[in-house]
């Protein structure tokens, strides 16, 4: 299996070259003079010298491996846990979001360039810090100033993570319909009883907390998305000084078996009365989700990405290595029994064609970031 190696001429062509990145984030209040070319390169250098020798070598391992579950604990492929804690050490959580909370306050395109190598390199991996991003946005944009204090520091620095719960059994693109409850505690919190299906990275080891953000139904809401609330719901309760305190109702009961992305644990989470908290106004959820879910629709665009970067590199590694028949214009590798299929107008027209879907993808993505 080839290893990945970081496109990172093409990524700086378009990042400095075809969207003038540094020209657009001097007119940006956030970033006037404090963004520069030699910065962003620093960033992508670092990024894929992570990418290609601690994430890509892990790749197979952890599709060979997958996950396991045994009695509610998840258990990641070998050596996932220890690049998280050097993927935290590194900074790469923290790149974008907002300084107040312990992010560097870079832009997202920087953020989406790496979130790029990161996927091509390992996407299972990619997936367990990869939902937090949307978590962080959630809470940034309707989260109370208590639940940002409390929660945003550790998910931007990445020693928390975070999920999107969404999907039940029953109810997928039709969320009108979800079954999960929350009722009113005397405390102000809420009990949040149910089970969410399909949670990427809903329980693993490579967090200390993992930090549930779960669309619910309050007593007496109307039918339908008008009547669906959003709730954040800790795996570990959070105490008042920020340390953390007993494990909440939040059980894994079971981990997907899936075609690929075998490292990726994909659970179903049951909530047994867990303590859960507010976001935004009641029977706003769907709302408020929203903005978890159009972060996630930009990650899955970078999905789409990484995958052309990486099955193309893939290709054109074969395609170097594999031999058939003779070029047209004469023997290229006389000394074999074949010449490299590379040598054929067609293979080379699917590789050119792969290269175009990639780097179409990469200007795109990058632009909407």
């Amino acid at each position: 299996m080839p290893q990945y190696k970081a496109p990172l001429r093409d990524m700086q062509f378009v990042l400095h070259e075809l969207l003038n990145a540094e020209e657009h984030y001097a007119k940006l209040p956030d970033f006037q003079g404090n963004v520069s070319r030699e910065l962003v390169d620093q960033y992508l250098e670092a990024a894929a010298d992570f990418c290609e020798n601690e994430l890509s070598p892990l790749n197979q391992v952890g599709d060979r491996e997958g996950c396991t579950w045994n009695d509610g604990v998840v258990t990641t492929p070998t050596g996932f846990k220890e690049a998280y804690q050097k993927y935290i050490e590194l900074g790469f959580p923290s790149l974008s979001a907002e300084e107040q909370y312990g992010g560097q306050g870079l832009p997202n395109s920087l953020g989406i360039a790496i979130s790029e190598m990161v996927g091509s390199s390992n996407w299972a991996w990619g997936m367990y810090p990869g939902l937090s991003h949307g978590a962080v946005r959630t809470l940034e944009h309707h989260g109370s100033e208590e639940q940002k204090n409390t929660y945003l520091p550790n998910l931007v620095s990445g020693v928390w993570t975070g999920t999107m719960c969404l999907t039940e059994s029953h109810a997928g693109s039709d969320l009108g319909i979800i079954r999960t409850k929350a009722e009113p505690n005397a405390d102000g919190s809420y009990a949040i009883s149910g089970e969410k299906i399909f949670i990427s990275a809903g329980e693993h080891d490579m967090a200390e907390n993992i930090i549930h953000i779960v669309l619910a139904r309050l007593p007496g809401a109307p039918k339908g998305t008008k009547g669906i609330s959003l709730f954040i719901v800790p795996k570990f309760n959070v105490n008042a000084d920020g340390t953390l305190g007993e494990r909440n109702a939040v059980r894994c009961g079971s981990i997907e078996h899936k075609m690929g992305i075998h490292g990726n644990a994909t659970c179903v989470i049951n909530f047994d009365q867990a303590k859960g908290y507010l976001i935004g106004p009641e029977n706003r959820g769907l709302n408020c989700m929203f903005t978890f879910m159009n972060t996630a629709r930009i990650g899955t665009a970078v999905q789409g990405l990484s995958a052309s970067e990486s099955s193309f590199q893939g290709a054109l590694t074969y395609a170097k290595e594999r031999l058939a028949m003779r070029s047209l214009s004469g023997p290229k590798a006389p000394e074999k029994e074949a010449d490299p299929i590379i040598v054929h107008p067609a293979v080379r027209n699917m590789l050119l064609t792969q290269k175009a879907f990639a780097e179409g993808g990469r200007a795109l993505v990058y632009l909407l970031a």
